[in-house]
């Protein structure tokens, strides 16, 4: 097992636009996928913690940024969820603003984990967000969540069939079960990659 340096993560703060997000400075990771995907169990699974990313059976429950403080200068970002949020128009509306204006504007960002239910194909959403980072040079890994619910040969098949649907991307991809916490060593090595190497693979 790996050492893993997020156990010591604390909440930090909240924010619904760009006037709130905390000083652009650092390296910092950001989780996004589809609002089904299981992304506060992701978070609270690195982090060692039940309940530092809020869970809910009701989708969209995340409708603001939420930063988290790893360390000194290390943060990790739970974005809101896309696709099948049963919300107000208006607020995803906003939901599309802010998170505009964190990929347009955050200069700290080091890496984007992409979380993906491994029943599910690739959504044209999670294209979009993988295109929009490789045309700023920000790395993308792939975390195919909810391994756990098919068998391990329909795991593999299941790799395989991401791997060509991604394909021509430059993108990284693991299996990863926030029940069983497996591929919890892969997804801390690639965190520990983006937030503690000397060099920042930041936008392009």
């Amino acid at each position: 097992m790996l050492t893993n340096p997020y156990r010591q993560t604390t909440f930090l703060l909240s924010a619904s636009d760009i006037s709130h997000f905390p000083e652009d400075s650092g390296l910092e990771v950001a989780f996004v996928g589809k609002s089904n995907v299981g992304k506060s169990s992701v978070i609270n699974t690195i982090t060692n913690q039940t309940g530092l990313a809020r869970t809910s059976k009701t989708p969209g429950r995340t409708q603001q940024i939420n930063y988290f403080t790893v360390e000194a200068q290390v943060r990790l970002v739970d974005l809101p969820g896309y696709g099948f949020a049963q919300v107000p128009a208006n607020i995803r509306k906003q939901w599309d603003i802010v998170i505009n204006d964190y990929f347009n504007y955050r200069r700290s960002l080091a890496g984007l984990i992409l979380i993906i239910d491994i029943r599910r194909n690739i959504s044209q959403e999670d294209l979009n967000m993988v295109r929009w980072c490789q045309a700023r040079n920000i790395p993308v890994h792939l975390l195919i969540n909810k391994a756990d619910k098919l068998p391990f040969g329909q795991q593999k098949q299941a790799l395989l069939r991401f791997e060509q649907e991604i394909i021509g991307f430059s993108v990284t991809m693991q299996l990863f079960s926030a029940y069983t916490k497996t591929g919890l060593d892969s997804v801390l090595q690639t965190l520990n990659g983006w937030l503690y190497s000397p060099q920042k693979p930041g936008p392009g």
